[in-house]
């Protein structure tokens, strides 16, 4: 797959932005194989109140890592309408300052006038990597709450970003995060159930699997199918001109 260029004072924002960054490890990036793999994962399918409806359609593509095969349709948070213009995977550690700086300030003004608006679809992509020490349980509980329900999911993680300070540096983040995952209105036997069944390590180890083998170096990253990934916070409103100028691209001649 050939990347379409975006050219310009964006592409030197992609480049100059604040990012969790890991030590270098000795594998190759592979912009490649995460484009090519992105691409083809399918859209999660929904029901009419926007809750997954649960299996993949037969021959959706799977992502060999570590051992396991991975379905990129089953992990993560979507969000707006599929089959959009812009489609967008989002690799963030609830631990990292720079990803809390962007769902904090950007994230909100993109989901209104982006995703929203049916121009991007987006999938939240949670993982683990490995540069804080509370980050997974913070993403444990993020998943077991996740498995409830989009609608108790969305309070949740806005709740772990807000008070990531707190639970950051907690020695025992478990209680904080339990009471997060009950004012979020989720049934705290089921919650527990989860964590104590691990039922939601499969999501956090795949997702965490993905971002090794598609090469993140640091959070947030985020790949915007068909370009280039960018890395780092970049600020809202080059964030916004980098959707704008994609937007335009993608549906170039599409009414012609």
């Amino acid at each position: 797959m050939k990347y379409r260029i975006v050219t310009g004072v964006t592409l030197a924002a992609m480049l100059a932005v604040s990012a969790c960054a890991e030590t270098p490890r000795d594998e190759p990036r592979t912009d490649d194989t995460s484009a090519n793999l992105l691409a083809s994962a399918p859209s999660q399918a929904r029901d009419v109140n926007g809750m997954p409806t649960g299996a993949l359609p037969p021959g959706s593509p799977r992502i060999a890592a570590s051992r396991q095969e991975i379905d990129v349709a089953s992990l993560g948070f979507d969000r707006g309408t599929a089959g959009s213009p812009i489609r967008i995977v989002e690799m963030s550690d609830y631990g990292c300052s720079y990803c809390r700086k962007f769902h904090l300030e950007t994230w909100p003004v993109l989901l209104e006038e982006f995703i929203e608006s049916g121009k991007v679809e987006w999938k939240f992509l949670p993982f683990v990597n490995g540069m804080f020490e509370n980050s997974p349980a913070a993403t444990a509980a993020a998943e077991c709450v996740l498995e409830q329900g989009d609608a108790l999911f969305v309070p949740m993680n806005e709740s772990i970003w807000e008070n990531q300070r707190e639970w950051k540096g907690a020695g025992e983040p478990e209680p904080l995060l339990r009471e997060m995952a009950r004012e979020a209105g989720a049934d705290m036997d089921g919650f527990d159930a989860c964590l104590d069944e691990g039922r939601r390590a499969y999501r956090v180890d795949a997702a965490t699997a993905l971002s090794r083998q598609l090469g993140v170096r640091g959070t947030p990253t985020f790949f915007v199918v068909g370009y280039p990934p960018l890395q780092g916070a970049l600020d809202t409103e080059t964030f916004k001109q980098v959707l704008t100028m994609v937007y335009e691209d993608a549906t170039r001649g599409a009414g012609g």
